[in-house]
C-alpha cells in the first residue's frame, strides 16, 4: 500500500512566495488602499535610511536632504496604488528616493552653481572632542561633500548603495565607462583630500 501511494505521488512545482512579500507587505497593501496610519508606519520604518542616502547624494546639505526626503515619501504615497510587489518595498522606495535626489541634482546642474555646496560643508558640523573615530568619519563625510556632484553620485551609488555600473549609467544618463571613470575620479579625489587633511 505504501509503495502504491509513493508511486502515485507526483511532485508539484515548489511554492515560491512573491518576491516582494516581505515584512512590509501588509502595511504596503493597507497604505496602497489609502490607509494613512499604515503609511506613517512605513515612513517611521524607512525614513532614516532614505534620509541617509539622500544626505550623501546632496553633499551633506541637511536642509536639502530633509526637503528631498519629504518629497520622496510624497511621491511614494502617490505611487503606492500602482506598486506591483515585483521587488521588495524597501528596494522600490529606496530607488524612488535616489531618483528624487538625482532629479534634483540634474536640475541644479542646469543652473549656475549655488553657493550652498560650500555651505553644505558647514552643515555637516565641526570636529569635537568626541574621539578619533568621529573625527575620521567627519573627515570622510566632509570630503565626500566636496566631490563634484556626478562623481559624488557615482561614488555613493556604487560604494555605499551597492549599485552596478550598468544601473548607475542608466540612471545618470552616461556610458558605463563614464560611470567607472567618475568612480575612479571620486576615489582619487577622496584619497587626495583625506591624505591632505591629515598632513596639516
Amino acid at each position: 500500500m505504501l509503495t502504491s501511494a509513493v508511486t502515485e505521488w507526483t511532485p508539484t512545482a515548489p511554492v515560491v512566495p512573491p518576491p516582494a512579500e516581505d515584512v512590509d507587505g501588509p502595511l504596503v497593501r493597507s497604505a496602497g488602499a489609502g490607509d494613512a496610519i499604515a503609511f506613517e508606519a512605513l515612513y517611521r520604518r524607512h525614513s532614516g535610511r532614505v534620509h541617509g542616502v539622500i544626505l550623501r547624494l546632496v553633499g551633506g546639505n541637511a536642509g536639502r536632504a530633509e526637503d528631498l526626503t519629504q518629497e520622496a515619501f510624497v511621491r511614494a504615497w502617490q505611487a503606492l496604488p500602482s506598486y506591483r510587489f515585483e521587488s521588495a518595498f524597501s528596494t522600490w522606495l529606496h530607488r524612488l528616493a535616489v531618483n528624487t535626489a538625482l532629479m534634483e541634482l540634474r536640475a541644479r546642474r542646469s543652473r549656475p552653481q549655488a553657493s550652498d555646496d560650500e555651505d553644505a560643508l558647514d552643515s555637516i558640523g565641526t570636529l569635537d572632542s568626541a574621539g578619533h573615530v568621529t573625527a575620521l568619519t567627519m573627515d570622510l563625510e566632509r570630503a565626500v561633500a566636496t566631490l563634484p556632484p556626478r562623481a559624488r553620485a557615482v561614488l555613493v551609488l556604487h560604494d555605499v548603495e551597492g549599485w552596478k555600473h550598468e544601473e548607475i549609467a542608466a540612471e545618470l544618463g552616461m556610458a558605463v565607462g563614464s560611470s567607472k571613470a567618475q568612480l575612479h575620479r571620486a576615489r582619487g579625489l577622496l584619497r587626495t583630500r583625506l591624505g591632505g587633511s591629515h598632513d596639516a
